[in-house]
């Protein structure tokens, strides 16, 4: 007969399928976040001010740029042009877009104001001759009298503006039919374009189309104008031998593109790597037993994700690193308490400080690596719980040992331990002058959009904007002056750098060098809103200036932007300017990641410190994890220092990530010493090898900061338990005396059982 599950059974199995369907909601939930601002830090005026000229001009722009086969096809051909033209305004239509600006649509713009310039002059001149005619025939004058009156009053104004005419228009009408007008306006004598095109026309053979977000558009949104414009530049049927779309929106969404792609395989393969390794911790029992570590690991981890998605916060990059990090630290947890007898007190608390160091990470100013601290540290508390409440069925009984730690003449273990703290030491001096990698494309760096985005720069000779917003009305003399002024000492000071690319002064530098303030409002006026739009708003209030520049070494940058905020003039009064750009976000990201280096290495230790020492019973223990954290963490800064490496957003917080290995292998080291349980301690080596190998699992990333990330946390993890030995051993605990197990075990006598009683009558 088929015995019923209990009540007991089926609300057990009720919560599980209700704890299973919740985490899978969750996980579905999920989003990925690799925008700009993950990688700078929230609330700085830097990104502010971003997110300022982002509202007013558009966000950083989407290039699309299209080289041709010929010089100047694209422009010049009667069925090339149009295409471009049409191709430009499907991208304006475009959802989420600010504003597009293309050759085809500068060129059509300025066509239909020299049209109307020309039916204006053609009706003005129509205007005076019939005034004069009327006025003729109001004296009563003859028929041939009235009409001489018409050709006198326009002979003269034929003679003011038809030269001007011919000299303005030598290609002949102003459309985009006449090949002969365009190449005119676009190239000099030389086939080259005028240096007014070169931010819309970088060479005769390539055209480049500028195609701004709107404000505040978030990641999805992003990725889904990145797919429409690649898509429209495909199907736009320009004859072309190479198209590429880049820009800052092109990188960010390339790197969400990466991590969402990588995510199965990084996950998969530390799943089996794993996998792989408790396969042959034979002690843990069966088979299928020695794999409830990871199963433990694994649902810690897919628990942290799934709060995640519900609390709908998206993921950053961190999240790539986090996942073979958790799994392999997750799975030490579960070996630690299946020894029976286990100190689970001392496990705990070793969780907790584990949990504390991680934390750390969260005093980031960068928001993906804060993000990174803040999963771990719930991940690690997690996985605990959950390795305690396995603790039970999982528990396995270890045979008693007569194991005796290895002695070693004191003189070697204090030596050995002066050795490695002198190593640190170096480790930790060399901290201050070790470069700092804060850029932001440099984190994708390894993806395929990197290549694209280098050729871009070869060719419009910028990757990136420099904004310089002004606050305040410029259409007044003296504010157009001032503008001048400030382009004319950037270019000056900084020409080999920062090179103009759309303002105010180049668009109004017809009016020459002393425009009053009628001639600037009607110029304005005249020319295309298209045009005036992209660098000052429409009530006047706000401008700006923008300068291309390229995206290289981040001090070098922020030697740049020192320099271009000391070489800007004194504004006139009412007015007010504010760069603003993501090489000025990339410095202020540096220069914050930069600033407390040491805070962002010791704060783990510290908390971790505290944790043990009041937690743990011990507390020498508390002293040799410091001890340990402290060595491990010097001498991965000395490997990454010697090796000539840099830092970058996660590991120049290093310390932090230290100490949650080289404490928790050291307070369990020490207990393994203490009580002779060399069981014990080849737990602490399969948790090491699988912290390790999870680390270098983020090798197959194709995203170079996480490969580097991977290697030199690996390296820090060796150099844990390397450093956890060496402070056991130079300062070994006292370890507890053990009666001689007895040959043959006490067995405990079964009780008797009792007679029946006897039944009289």
């Amino acid at each position: 007969m088929t015995r019923l599950p209990s009540r007991r059974q089926l609300g057990a199995s009720a919560l599980i399928a209700v704890a299973v369907a919740a985490v899978a909601a969750g996980l579905l939930r999920v989003r990925l976040d690799t925008s700009t601002e993950s990688f700078l830090p929230a609330d700085d005026p830097a990104v502010t001010a971003i997110q300022d000229k982002a509202r007013a001009f558009g966000g950083d722009p989407i290039v699309a740029v299209v080289e041709s086969k010929l010089p100047t096809k694209l422009l010049t051909d009667p069925a090339q042009l149009p295409k471009l033209l049409e191709l430009e305004g499907k991208l304006a239509k475009l959802p989420d877009v600010a504003s597009v600006y293309g050759p085809a649509s500068v060129l059509n713009q300025i066509a239909a104001s020299a049209q109307n310039l020309l039916a204006q002059i053609a009706g003005r001149r129509d205007a005076l001759r019939n005034e004069a005619e009327q006025n003729a025939k109001a004296a009563g004058k003859s028929d041939s009298a009235v009409t001489e009156a018409g050709q006198s009053a326009v002979r003269d104004f034929d003679l003011r503006y038809g030269t001007l005419l011919v000299q303005g228009l030598p290609a002949g009408l102003p459309t985009l039919r006449n090949p002969q007008f365009v190449n005119n306006v676009v190239f000099d004598d030389q086939q080259n374009p005028r240096p007014q095109w070169q931010f819309v026309v970088p060479n005769s053979s390539a055209v480049a189309v500028l195609v701004r977000p709107r404000e505040g558009l978030d990641q999805e949104g992003t990725q889904r104008l990145v797919s429409a414009v690649r898509g429209a530049v495909d199907a736009a049927g320009l004859d072309s031998r190479k198209q590429t779309i880049t820009g800052a929106p092109v990188l960010t969404a390339s790197l969400a593109e990466g991590v969402r792609g990588e995510l199965p395989l990084l996950a998969g393969l530390a799943i089996a790597v794993c996998a792989l390794c408790l396969g042959w911790v034979r002690w843990l029992g069966g088979r299928l037993k020695r794999l409830w570590p990871l199963a433990v690991a694994l649902t810690g981890t897919a628990a942290v994700l799934s709060a995640f998605g519900w609390l709908d916060r998206p993921m950053s990059l961190g999240v790539l690193a986090f996942l073979p990090i958790l799994l392999g630290l997750g799975c030490g947890y579960p070996l630690y308490l299946a020894q029976r007898p286990a100190d689970r007190r001392r496990i705990v608390v070793t969780g907790l400080s584990s949990a504390a160091a991680a934390a750390a990470l969260s005093l980031s100013p960068l928001p993906f690596v804060s993000q990174l601290g803040i999963a771990l540290s719930a991940g690690i508390v997690l996985t605990l719980l959950l390795a305690l409440a396995m603790h039970p069925k999982l528990s396995v009984v270890q045979p008693p040992s007569r194991w005796r730690p290895p002695s070693m003449p004191r003189r070697y273990r204090v030596a050995a331990l002066v050795a490695g703290a002198a190593v640190a030491g170096l480790g930790l001096v060399a901290l201050p002058s070790m470069t700092v990698e804060a850029q932001p494309e440099k984190l994708a760096q390894g993806l395929p959009a990197i290549d694209d985005a280098q050729h871009v720069e070869a060719l419009l000779g910028s990757s990136s904007e420099i904004g310089f917003v002004v606050h305040g009305d410029v259409r007044t003399p003296a504010g157009l002056a001032w503008l001048g002024q400030v382009q004319r000492k950037l270019i000056t000071a900084h020409g080999d750098q920062v090179r103009p690319v759309l303002t105010l002064p180049d668009l109004l530098a017809f009016l020459g060098k002393q425009p009053t303030a009628d001639q600037i409002k009607a110029a304005l006026q005249i020319l295309p809103q298209y045009l005036t739009s992209a660098v000052i708003r429409p009530d006047g209030q706000e401008s700006v200036l923008i300068f291309g520049s390229k995206l290289d070494d981040v001090a070098q940058q922020a030697k740049l932007v020192d320099a271009l905020k000391t070489d800007l003039p004194p504004a006139p009064p009412g007015l007010r300017i504010e760069p603003a750009g993501l090489p000025l976000a990339a410095v202020r990201g540096y220069e914050l990641v930069s600033a407390d280096r040491y805070l962002a290495n010791l704060a783990g230790v510290v908390a971790t410190g505290l944790i043990l020492l009041i937690g743990l019973r011990r507390r020498a223990d508390a002293g040799r994890a410091a001890l340990a954290a402290v060595l491990s963490t010097g001498w991965g800064l000395a490997a990454l220092w010697m090796a000539g490496g840099a830092l970058n957003p996660l590991t120049v917080a290093l310390g932090s990530l230290a100490t949650v290995t080289a404490c928790e292998f050291t307070v369990v080291l020490a207990d393994a010493w203490r009580e002779r349980r060399p069981w014990l301690r080849r737990a602490v080596g399969i948790t090491a090898l699988l912290a390790a190998l999870g680390y270098l699992v983020l090798l197959a990333s194709q995203i170079a900061l996480l490969r580097q990330f991977g290697l030199l946390l690996a390296t820090t993890t060796a150099f844990s338990l390397l450093a956890a030995v060496a402070v056991v051993t130079a300062v070994p605990p006292k370890p507890r005396e053990l009666s001689a197990p007895s040959p043959h075990p006490r067995v405990r006598p079964s009780p008797r059982p009792r007679e029946p009683a006897e039944v009289t009558a």
